[in-house]
């Protein structure tokens, strides 16, 4: 889908209601200009906090405090790196 957008004297662009349909975009959502090159893409930034329950995490590993998943991660890098 190509759709084009006038740039205003203040530099700003209306994301056209089809692109905001498209992406899902509301207002308020975060978006991403990613520059490659002469082209410009443009995203929803997802919202962390949707993603949450997407992942299994083991009973286990529920519930540790930051700061042992954090130790737990580098010390496992470590052994791998060596």
């Amino acid at each position: 889908m190509d759709v084009a957008a006038r740039v205003t004297s203040k530099g700003q662009v209306t994301v056209p209601k089809s692109v905001r349909d498209a992406l899902g975009i509301r207002p308020g959502d975060e978006i991403i200009f990613r520059v490659e090159g002469s082209r410009a893409t443009l995203a929803r930034v997802p919202d962390f906090l949707d993603l949450a329950g997407s992942i299994q995490v083991p009973a286990d590993r529920r519930n540790a405090a930051w700061d042992d998943v954090l130790r737990r991660t580098h010390a496992a890098r470590a052994t791998t790196r060596a």
